[in-house]
């Protein structure tokens, strides 16, 4: 079975290739976690991500926005002592605040998935590259979603986070095309 190249490297990575990345998400809390992760990563492989991830889960009330918004500086101190995340203070700061902003959202738009959706109007992008090098790391989509992310208190939301945010949640379908999941997906993404 043909896949992206950069899915081969662990059963991990396959299996998040396989049944994950690119599969339209709609759900906030699942969003969220997408967001926080993301954040995670810059400066990191998402391998490193994905073997801390259930870390994560745990760590961050399997990310209820609600609950992460209350944490206190005694909570970014026991975070920072977690071995199971990244314990890098800019990016838990940036979690907290995060959930912080995402609750505005939702208040503001009746939920985050309908306001991250709209910048794609609510079908996902069906790009048709041939290999990994042809993926950019960012489109004008992606910056003027970091824009207005930035402008509403959102941290760790540049274009390149935003674009990579959009391949995981699906909002773009950047397998390539010889990929078992390419089809999979747009053909999933015909019947939205």
């Amino acid at each position: 079975m043909k896949r992206c190249e950069w899915a081969s490297r662990s059963e991990l990575e396959q299996s998040y290739h396989d049944q994950e990345w690119g599969t339209p998400v709609h759900d906030d809390r699942h969003l969220f976690e997408f967001l926080v992760l993301e954040g995670a990563q810059a400066g990191l492989s998402w391998s490193t991500i994905l073997r801390k991830r259930e870390g994560y889960r745990k760590a961050f009330d399997n990310f209820d926005a609600q609950k992460i918004s209350r944490y206190s500086e005694k909570d970014v101190s026991r975070l920072l002592a977690n071995s199971e995340i990244i314990r890098n203070r800019l990016k838990i700061e940036a979690a907290i605040t995060n959930a912080r902003a995402f609750l505005r959202v939702q208040e503001q738009r009746g939920g985050f998935g309908p306001y991250i959706w709209q910048f794609i109007e609510g079908n996902p992008i069906q790009n048709a590259w041939k290999k990994l090098a042809d993926i950019p790391p960012s489109t004008p989509v992606s910056e003027a979603m970091s824009r207005d992310l930035q402008k509403r208190g959102f941290k760790f939301v540049g274009p390149t986070i935003c674009y990579a945010f959009m391949q995981a949640v699906g909002m773009v379908n950047d397998h390539v095309v010889d990929c078992f999941r390419y089809k999979e997906l747009r053909n999933l993404a015909r019947r939205m």
